[in-house]
C-alpha cells in the first residue's frame, strides 16, 4: 500500500513558476514509477510526467516538455514537479500517482493515487 500526498499548489501568473511535491509512505516507494497527471474544470484527467524507478527516466507529454522537470529524491520518499513559464492552459487539479509499470502514460496503469492539489495559472 501507498499513500501519497501532494503539496505546493496555489496561484500564480502567467510566466511564472511553481513546485509540487507529492510526499509517499511506505518503504517501496523506489521500485515504483511515479507520475503526474493533471484535471482541468470539465476535462478528464490528462498525463503529464512520469519518472521511473532505478535511474530515474523521464517522460512527459508535449504539452509540457521543456517547461515542467519531474525528480525523485528516494531518500526523502518524495516526487517534484518544478513547473516554469506556466500557461493559463496549465490551469489544473493535479494528481500524484504510483505504478508498477515502467513510465507510463496511462492512467489505468497507476495503482495509487493522491488527493490533489489546485494550480491556478492568471492571465
Amino acid at each position: 500500500q501507498v499513500q501519497l500526498i501532494e503539496s505546493g499548489g496555489g496561484l500564480v501568473q502567467a510566466g511564472g513558476s511553481l513546485r509540487l511535491s507529492c510526499a509517499a509512505s511506505g518503504r517501496t516507494f523506489r521500485s515504483y514509477t511515479m507520475g503526474w497527471f493533471r484535471q482541468a474544470p470539465g476535462k478528464e484527467r490528462e498525463f503529464v510526467a512520469a519518472v521511473s524507478s532505478g535511474l530515474g527516466a523521464t517522460n512527459y507529454a508535449d504539452s509540457v516538455k521543456g517547461r515542467f522537470t519531474i525528480s525523485r529524491d528516494n531518500a526523502k520518499n518524495t516526487i517534484y514537479l518544478q513547473m516554469n513559464s506556466l500557461e493559463s492552459e496549465d490551469t489544473a487539479v493535479y494528481y500524484c500517482a504510483a505504478s508498477q509499470n515502467w513510465l507510463p502514460n496511462r492512467m489505468l496503469d497507476y495503482n495509487y493515487w493522491g488527493q490533489g492539489t489546485q494550480v491556478t495559472v492568471s492571465s
